[in-house]
């Protein structure tokens, strides 16, 4: 078993990415999953939330550039939250939350980075983020299944699926709290 390594840096991440990405299985996910930690994948996730910030800059203006920085870094740190809490808790998972975290960060990244760069383009941008959508969850499965230890393919899926559920509840929450202050600040000044 590899121990972890505190000092993973994002030369030492990007060429992981590009492995699990080029040959996605449980195995190569393993291989990884104990290199880096919490705190090198929240760097990791905060490069590529500052690349799609910019992308979203050019797309979406101020908006854009808000929500391109905070989407993926309170949208990654909700699931993968929710992933080892309910791996862990319903299905007796036995990984931690930096394995969690860091094994995330390898496929989230660039494909995040790739969705927002890619979505600058109308139509051709909304096309291929339903694809890189699709290919999130094949990721996320294999995942967990390596992060979390859950290798029969009910377990994994649950834990996807309630995690998903549960991030869409809580960044709903969130924007709201945002959102709706604004409208009515919006709404009582006149502006």
């Amino acid at each position: 078993m590899t121990q972890p390594n505190p000092q993973a840096t994002l030369t030492d991440m990007f060429p992981q990415s590009v492995a699990v990405l080029s040959k996605p299985s449980v195995a190569t996910f393993e291989q990884f999953e104990r290199r880096g930690g919490t705190t090198e994948a929240i760097i990791y996730v905060v490069v590529g939330a500052v690349i799609a910030a910019l992308a979203g800059l050019i797309s979406g203006g101020v908006g854009g550039l808000i929500s391109g920085l905070l989407g993926p870094l309170i949208g990654f740190a909700v699931f993968t939250g929710l992933v080892y809490l309910v791996g862990k808790n319903l299905f007796k998972g036995t990984g931690t939350y930096p394995e969690v975290a860091y094994t995330f960060a390898l496929f989230y990244v660039p494909i995040s980075v790739v969705s927002a760069v890619i979505g600058i383009i109308p139509i051709l941008g909304a096309l291929v983020a339903f694809i890189l959508g699709l290919v999130n969850i094949y990721f996320g499965y294999l995942a967990v299944q390596s992060s979390m230890n859950l290798r029969d393919t009910t377990s994994a899926i649950v834990t996807l699926v309630l995690s998903y559920i549960g991030s869409a509840i809580v960044i709903g929450i969130l924007t709201s709290l945002i959102i709706v202050p604004l409208f009515l600040a919006r709404a009582v000044t006149g502006n």
